[in-house]
């Protein structure tokens, strides 16, 4: 579904603008599960699969059911799945084992020992089904996976003997000498499944990157790229895994194919996602990354789609909230051609999605080297960036007006950007932008709101140093809108950054227009030190009821 992935782009991009990368949640590799909205008894369907009852599984030892030793199970759904499904069903389970864990380790603190023996049973099932169900769908396991199978079974095994053994005993002599070996046992278990999860993991990576590699079939090669970007949204540990096994390069290989053109948006989809990890953006720069995504971008028989997956790319590894950026050096020697497509991009775009791509990839870039400002300016971006604006259907969410006035601030600082803000009706945007609100109330727009209310701010602080600029601004408004967005948090979501924002802008515009202040303003949030300003606003919030 177009849609479905578009959105996922808007989330993505914003992440990468804010420097959100993916946080590692869990002390295992298994970081979160995405649960697809589903209907409820299929739902129901997905989980009976894992609710399995701990006595039987205890008694079968997890063994197929079958007359034929190589007959594949019946009763191990995931069997009938795609690569993709298995792998998913295996993260699942995994994610299961974890939480299972990390319980385990709760109750034992509080010495619930039936809770703690129990939830060990059932953690012994789970792990004997994972391993059972990862080997039915592969079959070419390594020596080192079954050697850690075997000491994860047999340590699961021992953890339960120990916990059976507590629930027999009431001396609380015996249970405190035995619980230290207990936690022991527990920190052994949550090692060993780490590392076969890992084991697992990178096998199949290993699997999906040969497939893509090899395989001359666009059928095939789609699958395993859709499987490999399905890994990567599990959590940068993934990403990282992809990346050490070759990921980047292979990817790169299919990028620089003509017969696979028609994959471009997809693998370059993943390629942004793998490159939000240190490990994919070295591999990058060593297949010369950045020039194959400066000829895809410039090259204008490509569809909008691929151009716009290159340019989540950039977006990506240009964060400026990525410390592992130095090392671009290539970028720099292609950055006047890949300003110029993206500003392109920019003015062609046919949604709103493609815009915030692009506009997203451009913010990022004015960060990484100041000489993007000057390129963008003798290529009338701002007149083209000001212009989207005023189109409803391509700026139209805040996500995007935050990169068209991250792009604006980061321009502002050069003298000649004064003069085309005003031919472009620029000061006016600000305003509006003064009074940006979320809609929705989701947590993600409402910071949002708040950057772009900030950086407009901002921007007009720089560029009222031009008295052009600061006439039109108090001939706006300007001023009344500033002193209420200090006066009232709930105007700023009571944030502080927007505060500081609204106070330099505003004793700006008072130097350069004091008659538009009352006296009670000039005293209260001119005239005194910023940060005394700055307490008196946010001291308006408290309650000393």
């Amino acid at each position: 579904d177009c849609s479905l992935w578009r959105s996922a782009h808007k989330n993505r991009i914003n992440m990468a603008f804010k420097g959100e990368d993916h946080l590692d949640s869990l002390p295992l590799p298994v970081q979160r599960m995405h649960l697809i909205q589903v209907d409820s008894v299929q739902r129901w369907m997905e989980d009976l699969k894992l609710m399995t009852d701990c006595e039987c599984m205890c008694i079968l030892q997890s063994k197929p059911i079958s007359i034929e030793k190589d007959e594949q199970n019946e009763f191990i759904l995931s069997s009938q799945y795609s690569t993709c499904d298995n792998l998913q069903l295996l993260l699942k389970r995994a994610w299961i084992i974890s939480t299972e864990l990390t319980r385990i380790a709760q109750k034992l603190e509080k010495n619930r020992w039936q809770r703690v023996h129990s939830m060990t049973v059932r953690v012994n099932c789970h792990v004997r089904s994972m391993i059972n169900e990862y080997n039915t769908f592969t079959r070419d396991s390594s020596e080192e996976m079954h050697q850690f199978e075997k000491l994860l079974i047999d340590k699961c095994s021992e953890f339960t003997a120990f916990t059976e053994r507590c629930i027999q005993t009431e001396d609380e002599q015996i249970l405190k000498s035995m619980k230290s070996c207990i936690n022991e046992t527990l920190t052994t278990i949550a090692q060993y499944f780490g590392q076969l999860i890992e084991l697992f993991l990178t096998h199949e990576a290993q699997n999906l990157l040969r497939q893509i590699e090899f395989s001359g079939s666009v059928y095939v090669t789609e699958s395993a790229i859709s499987s490999l970007f399905s890994l990567t949204q599990e959590g940068a540990h993934l990403c990282r895994i992809i990346a050490k096994e070759g990921g980047v390069v292979v990817l790169f290989k299919i990028c620089r194919q003509d017969c696979f053109r028609c994959l471009y948006p997809q693998t370059l989809r993943t390629l942004a996602s793998i490159c939000c990890v240190e490990e994919g953006m070295h591999q990058l720069e060593k297949v010369d990354g950045i020039l194959c995504l400066a000829d895809i971008l410039t090259d204008n028989t490509h569809s909008e789609a691929t151009h716009a997956e290159a340019a989540a790319v950039i977006a990506q590894i240009t964060s400026p909230h990525l410390t592992f950026t130095q090392h671009l050096s290539s970028f720099l020697e292609n950055m006047e051609e890949i300003v110029t497509a993206l500003v392109k991009l920019c003015q062609e775009a046919s949604s709103g999605e493609v815009f915030l791509l692009a506009s997203a990839a451009l913010a990022n870039i004015t960060f990484f080297d100041t000489m993007a400002c000057e390129i963008l300016l003798q290529l009338n971006a701002m007149k083209i960036l000001l212009a989207a604006c005023s189109d409803k259907h391509i700026v139209d969410t805040p996500y995007s007006r935050d990169q068209v006035v991250t792009i604006l601030a980061n321009m502002s600082v050069l003298d000649q950007c004064a003069s085309e803000i005003i031919q472009g009706n620029g000061v006016q945007l600000l305003m509006e932008m003064l009074f940006e609100r979320s809609s929705s109330g989701n947590s993600a727009e409402v910071a949002a709101c708040e950057r772009v209310q900030q950086k407009s701010a901002v921007t007009l602080a720089r560029l009222s140093r031009d008295p052009e600029v600061a006439d039109a601004a108090v001939k706006l408004s300007c001023i009344p809108r500033l002193i209420k967005l200090c006066r009232s948090p709930t105007e700023r979501n009571n944030s502080d950054s927007v505060l500081v924002a609204c106070l330099a802008a505003l004793r700006r515009l008072a130097v350069m227009s004091p008659d538009g202040l009352e006296d009670s303003d000039f005293q209260q949030l001119v005239k005194p030190r910023l940060v005394d300003s700055f307490l008196l606003c946010t001291n308006m919030e408290e309650s000393f009821v």
